[in-house]
């Protein structure tokens, strides 16, 4: 690949940007709760800031940043690696897990709601799938890839009954079902690679792969696992009750942060590892998919009667966006770059709004005591700022003006017509109107004048402003220049270099 050239102290980042968030989890094991939050706040702000630092060397040298463990390069060793997109994603996750962490921090001066805080374990579990996200965004290494998602999956899973009732455990295992289910087909496609190649290094295998029937088996096996984690229509099935029973915390960091890293390693065996031949071919299957996901899914997410199932089921629908992106990045076409900068903003617009309509309804359902749509009418006068971060979250994935998912949808929509994929441009159109009407079926209700006044109990006004804040990053995404992201394409396949603005 191009541009794999070392800056200075990035291996010293890389390394620290995966070490960093587990320094936190012996102390939190010891601590008492308020410690623990306040330290483990700490180290997601200190983790931002070696984001940052690790996206603005990347940019300055225009290159990717490299770290060889040991010193020693692959084959022999294993490597750390940081393009344009993984340093996107660093900085994004860790903007969202910040924010995460300073929503489930106890009200000053009293306890949470329920006279419980968050426990520690919490704390330990949100520190762990910070590096292990970070580990998926920078190992080169398909073994280490490996290790990452195991990591995540038993740090991810925990966070889905931390309150322990039946149903969160039955959703919790259905999760680990699945993710394991993806986890064994995703080793045995690798075990196929290092038969085939005898090297797991993905630039390696990248130099070397072929469209034979060995590496288009392993590439099947690991895209099948990779869409189990991911919850990519028709393998959503345990999404909607994970990420819906959870506490708030928890459901927007798994919504937000945690299904994207199985779609970045799809990005990574698609668009880096496969031939593009190959790539070309596959992508319209991967794009049905992903339409599928989009109508059936917001079908499904329109008729749910509870708030947090609707925005669950609304994650499942979103995702398929990302896969619509395929087809239309690995056309080796100048509008591919448009749609693969189109596909990354969508990414991190609907992370930022999914995370901020999730802690809305957390936030709408600690003041009712519920959250059936049925009975928010007039929600909006006894929450407005979490109403609000809810219709902005919801703007984004509308693709309605300013709002990020607007600018994304524009790009797709705009590579879609010009590289004549108008089914795709089809189902952009019509997921954006779904998606209108299950935010608006919320909006209007929650506006109405209530028939009876309602009962509410006081919610800390702070964590309505946390949710708010994620809301109004994902619109400022709109307001991005309409062109295709040269950061985006720093380190990229040298098959990419004709697309680069």
């Amino acid at each position: 690949m191009s541009g794999a050239v070392l800056f200075a102290s990035a291996d010293a980042l890389l390394v620290v940007a995966v070490i960093l968030p587990l320094f936190a989890v012996p102390v939190l094991f010891l601590a008492p709760s308020r410690i623990a939050e306040r330290a483990t706040v700490v180290v997601l702000g200190l983790s931002l800031l070696v984001a940052l630092a690790i996206a603005g060397g990347v940019g300055r040298s225009g290159a990717a940043a490299a770290s060889f463990i040991g010193g020693w390069r692959p084959p022999l060793g294993v490597g750390l690696r940081a393009d344009g997109f993984s340093a996107f994603m660093l900085v994004m996750t860790a903007a969202v897990l910040l924010a995460t962490g300073l929503f489930a921090m106890t009200t000053p001066g009293r306890s949470r709601a329920g006279g419980e805080r968050m426990p520690p374990a919490f704390w330990m579990l949100l520190a762990s799938v910070f590096s292990a996200l970070n580990l998926v965004f920078l190992a080169e290494d398909l073994f280490t890839l490996y290790v990452a998602l195991e990591l995540l999956t038993f740090a991810a899973v925990p966070l889905v009954c931390l309150e322990g009732k039946l149903a969160q455990v039955e959703a919790a295992l259905r999760y680990l079902l699945f993710a394991l289910f993806g986890s064994l087909l995703y080793l045995l496609g690798v075990v196929v690679i290092y038969g085939l190649y005898g090297t797991l290094d993905i630039i390696l295998v990248a130099r070397e792969a072929t469209a034979s029937p060995g590496f288009v088996l392993a590439l099947a096996l690991m895209t099948a696992g990779m869409m189990a984690k991911a919850a990519l229509f028709p393998l959503h099935l345990w999404l909607p009750p994970a990420h819906s029973g959870a506490p708030p915390a928890a459901s927007a960091l798994l919504s937000a942060v945690v299904i994207k890293a199985p779609i970045f390693l799809l990005v990574r065996f698609w668009l880096d590892l496969a031939p593009s031949t190959l790539a070309v071919a596959v992508a319209p299957m991967l794009a049905g998919l992903g339409a599928a996901a989009i109508v059936v899914c917001s079908l499904v997410a329109l008729a749910q009667p509870r708030l947090k199932l609707l925005i669950a089921y609304s994650t499942a629908a979103q995702i398929g966006y990302l896969f619509l992106m395929f087809p239309l990045a690995a056309a080796s076409s100048p509008w591919s770059a448009l749609a693969w900068t189109g596909g990354a903003l969508h990414l991190a617009s609907h992370a930022f709004s999914k995370a901020a309509m999730f802690m809305a309804a957390g936030l709408i359902a600690e003041a009712l005591g519920h959250d059936r749509i049925a009975g928010l009418s007039g929600v909006g006068r006894v929450v407005p700022v979490s109403l609000f971060a809810f219709g902005l979250g919801g703007l984004s994935l509308m693709g309605l003006p300013p709002a990020g998912g607007f600018v994304a949808k524009v790009m797709l929509l705009s590579a879609a017509v010009h590289l004549g994929a108008w089914w795709i441009a089809a189902v952009i159109l019509l997921g954006g109107l779904l998606a209108g009407g299950y935010v608006l079926k919320v909006v209007v209700l929650a506006l109405q004048r209530p028939a009876e006044p309602l009962v509410a109990q006081p919610v800390a006004h702070w964590r309505e402003w946390v949710a708010l804040a994620l809301a109004l990053v994902a619109v400022g995404f709109g307001f991005v220049p309409l062109e295709p992201s040269h950061f985006l394409f720093i380190g990229r396949p040298a098959s990419w270099a004709g697309m680069v603005p």
